[in-house]
């Protein structure tokens, strides 16, 4: 009962999707089967962490909305299991990191697991709430370069298109919570904007890193990259002409084409 409603306070979709993009990354870098292990490990231990210390932060908030799907708020969990289990997820996180190398190490706990928590402790309630999102998933190809011998960091532009996506990410993921969390007094930039025009900004970013994973490296684009920014495009008039839940699902879309890219980015 506690694992299963653990794994539900982690934020178990995005902690899976991020951890596998790390080891999507560390497997496309040819680091060794121990390094891929311990990058997807660190990442994993670090998403638990943002997770866990979210929903601890956030139990008052969500429980004046009474929100079901939050476990410390159903009562399925208490505050207690969830602190120990973000003390051991800390602890384990540092080892990880810092198993990759002092520099990767750095990178992944410092604007990594950090910016994560600042945008649990403040930031998500201000008009930067996109740049945790952006500084995160900018240096996520990072930490596994970086873990690489000779230590390395990656292109501009694949950090660059990670940083966008990171933005698009944030802008899709709060989507959903918009009316929840204006109740609750949270004034991001998604709320600010509008769900109307926090989609369109997001559909406008994630096309945008496409095209920067596409275009931004040296060379004419492989046939590849022509048909994944074509595809890009077709979803993003989807997106902006879609209704009901289709914009939503053409971003997510959006998304995974860009991991993809990422990923074959860091191959070449």
């Amino acid at each position: 009962m506690h694992l299963t409603a653990l794994l539900r306070a982690a934020h178990l979709g995005p902690t899976v999707a991020v951890t596998v993009v790390a080891a999507l990354l560390a497997l496309s870098a040819d680091l060794d089967a121990a390094l891929v292990a311990t990058a997807a490990l660190a990442v994993l231990t670090g998403q638990l962490v943002i997770g866990w210390s979210n929903d601890l932060i956030d139990a008052r908030r969500d429980a004046q909305v009474d929100r079901p799907d939050k476990p410390l708020v159903t009562g399925e969990l208490s505050r207690r299991v969830v602190q120990v289990a973000l003390a051991v997820a800390g602890g384990c996180c540092v080892v990880l990191s810092f198993a990759l190398g002092w520099r990767a190490g750095v990178v992944h706990l410092v604007p990594g697991v950090g910016g994560g928590l600042a945008y649990n402790l403040g930031l998500k309630s201000t008009r930067l709430s996109w740049l945790p999102y952006a500084v995160a998933f900018g240096t996520l190809p990072a930490v596994v370069t970086l873990a690489q011998t000779p230590p390395q960091w990656p292109p501009w532009s694949v950090m660059a298109a990670g940083a966008l996506l990171g933005v698009g990410a944030h802008l899709v993921n709060v989507l959903p919570d918009l009316a929840d969390d204006a109740a609750t007094g949270v004034r991001g930039l998604p709320h600010r904007l509008g769900a109307r025009a926090t989609q369109r900004l997001a559909t406008g970013v994630l096309v945008l890193a496409s095209a920067t994973v596409v275009l931004g490296p040296v060379g004419a684009p492989s046939p590849l990259g022509w048909v994944a920014l074509g595809v890009t495009v077709a979803l993003a008039v989807a997106a902006l002409l879609g209704r009901g839940k289709t914009p939503f699902h053409a971003a997510i879309g959006i998304a995974l084409v860009n991991v993809a890219l990422l990923t074959l980015a860091g191959s070449a």
